[in-house]
């Protein structure tokens, strides 16, 4: 093989490799969450205890997450935009996240290595998650 074919050929196999890695990069995140109301306003991390019960068919709380939460906000500060949300009582998308299927989650946990982009519920409960605004 000629020196050039061998140049051309390491260059391909170092784009591909990049490429690949920076696939990879997208794939998996940290995602922070919260305990919030239906317009994203932080409450007690208490409301979202999935053991408790709200009666009535209505979801007062949801947990929200998104790449772009950090740690830090407090009880009644509004969300940053671009959050999804899910029942706190939603088991599936619980456990798709890495979370307990019950029992509350505490404001501001960060989870890492979460699979998909940031923003997007990967949950089999897909009819429950309402991006945020």
């Amino acid at each position: 093989m000629s020196s050039r074919s061998v140049s051309l050929t390491s260059t391909f196999l170092l784009l591909a490799a990049g490429g690949a890695a920076a696939c990879d990069n997208n794939r998996y995140h940290n995602e922070g969450f919260y305990c919030a109301d239906g317009n994203g306003v932080i409450v007690d991390e208490d409301y979202c205890d999935a053991n408790h019960y709200y009666g009535g068919g209505v979801v007062p709380y949801y947990i929200w997450h998104s790449s772009g939460y950090r740690t830090g906000y407090p009880i009644g500060a509004r969300l940053p935009t671009g959050g999804s949300r899910f029942a706190y009582n939603d088991q599936a998308s619980r456990k798709s996240f890495g979370l307990p299927a019950t029992g509350k989650i505490g404001n501001g946990t960060i989870k890492t290595n979460v699979v998909g982009k940031g923003g997007k519920t990967t949950g089999k409960s897909s009819s429950s998650h309402k991006s945020g605004g």
